[in-house]
Formats: C-alpha cells, sequence, structure tokens
C-alpha cells in the first residue's frame, strides 16, 4: 500500500510523475475536461486541524475526479471523543477508497496510515506539508523556473521548510534555508535531507543570514512566523525574526526574474511585505489553485499504483 505521508517515501521519478499527472488534469481541467479517474470513489477527509484552502482543494479535486469527499472533523467523528486512532483507521478505510488527514502530530498520521486498509495522504502535520509542495513546483515550472532552479526558504523552520528539505534533496536543486537562532529546523530531518542530497546532488544551505540565502536565488518563499497554536509566542517571536520580512530590499537580491511563494495565509508587515506580496500575488494565487490540482494527482497517482499491485 502505498500512502502520501512525506516526500521522503517517494523517489526523484515517482515525484515528476505525480507532478506530469497534476500538470495533465490541470491542462483537461482548464479545457472543463472532467476525467472521472476516480469514478464513484468516495474520500474521506479528517480535520483535527482547520484548514481554507485544504478542505476546499481536497473536496473539490474529489468531485471534479468523479468521486465524493466525506468532511470530517474530530468533532463529527469518535476520534474526538477518544477511540484509538487505529480503531478509527480501521472502521473508515473499511468505508472510502481514501483517506486524508489534516492533524498535528506525524505519528498519529503514521499510526492510522498503518492500520488503513486504503491510501493515507497527509493534508498537513507538524512536521510535514508535503501536498503544499507539490504545488509550489508546479507553480514553479509554470512561472519557467528550471526543473533544477535556486530556491531559498526564509522564516520559521517548520512544516515547511522541513518539506522543502524533503523535495530539494530528492529531486537534485539547491536550497538555502534562513531562519533564526532558535527557530531551525529539526535536526534529524536535515539529517535525512543531506543523506537524499549526496545521491540526488543537492546543494543544501542551512544559516541564519537571509541575504545571503536570497542572492541570486529563483524562487524565493517564506510562511507565517505564528502558526496556529503559537499565538501566545507572538510577541516574543516578532521580536527574534525582525530582518526576515520579505520586503523590497531582500528581494532586490535574488534573480531579476524571480518569483515569490507563499502557502498562505499571509500577514502582511510580518513575514512579507505588502508591496512584494501584490507584486507577486499572480505567482502567490496561481499556487494556491495548484493546491487542487497538485492534490488531484497526487490521488490518481496513488489510485493508479494501488491497483497495479
Amino acid at each position: 500500500m502505498r500512502h502520501f505521508l512525506t516526500l521522503k517515501d517517494f523517489t526523484k521519478d515517482e515525484i515528476l510523475e505525480m507532478i506530469a499527472l497534476a500538470h495533465k488534469i490541470k491542462q483537461q481541467t482548464s479545457k472543463k475536461q472532467y476525467v472521472p479517474y476516480l469514478e464513484h470513489q468516495t474520500l474521506g477527509m479528517i480535520f483535527e486541524k482547520s484548514s481554507t484552502r485544504t478542505r476546499v482543494s481536497f473536496e473539490t479535486g474529489i468531485y471534479q475526479l468523479g468521486g465524493i469527499g466525506l468532511f470530517l472533523s474530530s468533532n463529527d467523528i469518535q476520534l474526538g471523543r477518544g477511540e484509538p486512532m487505529k480503531d478509527t483507521a480501521r472502521v473508515i478505510s473499511r468505508m472510502v477508497d481514501m483517506v486524508m488527514i489534516r492533524t498535528f502530530s506525524q505519528e498519529k498520521l503514521l499510526e492510522f496510515a498503518q492500520y488503513s486498509k486504503v491510501p493515507v495522504i497527509n493534508g498537513l502535520t507538524d512536521e510535514y506539508h508535503p501536498v503544499q509542495l507539490m504545488a509550489d513546483y508546479l507553480t514553479m515550472l509554470e512561472f519557467g523556473k528550471d526543473i533544477n532552479p535556486i530556491c531559498a526558504y526564509i522564516g520559521d523552520g517548520n512544516n515547511m521548510a522541513h518539506s522543502w528539505l524533503m523535495l530539494a534533496s530528492k529531486l537534485g536543486f539547491e536550497l538555502r534555508i534562513a531562519t533564526p537562532k532558535g527557530y531551525e529546523c529539526d535536526a534529524s530531518i536535515v539529517a535525512d535531507a543531506l543523506a537524499f542530497a549526496k545521491e540526488s546532488g543537492a546543494v543544501i544551505t542551512i544559516s541564519d543570514d537571509p541575504k545571503e540565502a536570497v542572492r541570486g536565488a529563483s524562487v524565493i518563499t517564506t510562511d507565517t512566523w505564528v502558526s496556529m497554536g503559537q499565538e501566545e509566542e507572538k510577541a516574543t517571536r516578532l521580536k527574534d525574526f525582525k530582518g526576515y520580512m520579505v520586503d523590497k530590499a531582500l528581494m532586490s537580491l535574488a534573480d531579476s526574474d524571480a518569483i515569490f511563494l507563499h502557502c498562505l495565509p499571509a500577514y502582511r508587515e510580518y513575514e512579507v511585505s505588502e508591496e512584494i506580496f501584490e507584486k507577486h500575488a499572480e505567482e502567490v494565487f496561481t499556487q494556491a489553485e495548484n493546491r487542487l490540482h497538485a492534490q488531484k494527482g497526487v490521488m490518481v497517482w496513488l489510485d493508479q499504483h494501488r491497483k497495479e499491485r
């Protein structure tokens, strides 16, 4: 059983297969050609953590593929009343064809997948956000970036930074991460990425210098400094992240044709200036739309591989 839990579980060729499939399906969708790749299939969507883009993109995506999505918040199912994750998995996976989970703990996701009879997709955990990176890479290609771009991630060493590490180390492109001291990426995830990079040829640089990270890069990306559940840390974080805003001065160090990406929601004048966000709004909102298409590519790929077993 193939699940989509983190990009480190896939080869370069497999990731590119999913991206190519996503591009193909997006082209079909733009022509109103809704191919029922997942006809009559049901996607169970478990949300322990709320989201705008994740719910809309998965629910719309499965519908456009000929299936139906079931929104299941932790308050709607027995998981919210203390039922073990493994029991929830063994029940739900007997009734649906695929499951997407957006939760806090990667361990809970892994436990669900272990007991599931159907493919499980990571809609986000505290450690990884792989579906977002599939959308990001699709967007980079659509805006004319080379398959091996120089990318710079500026900000918190969170699930987005971890997922960038996995994508770069698997595909073999250059990634520069700049985080404030005390907000570095998880050391074990960095170690995994560096090990993969030895095989792929990826160049990974990690520092606390956003200017050096951005210099000459063709893709600049960031994320909110205060994620869900960190609201009490806001004042401290805003102080600690001073100098890490992606603004005109920082972007001027990047390649002249550099694009800016943000997984949203974006908080202007914190991690990105209003000026830069609006200048690159087409890139950011194409990126948001591509969650829909990238996830369709992932779902169809998982279904195809399940049928090949």
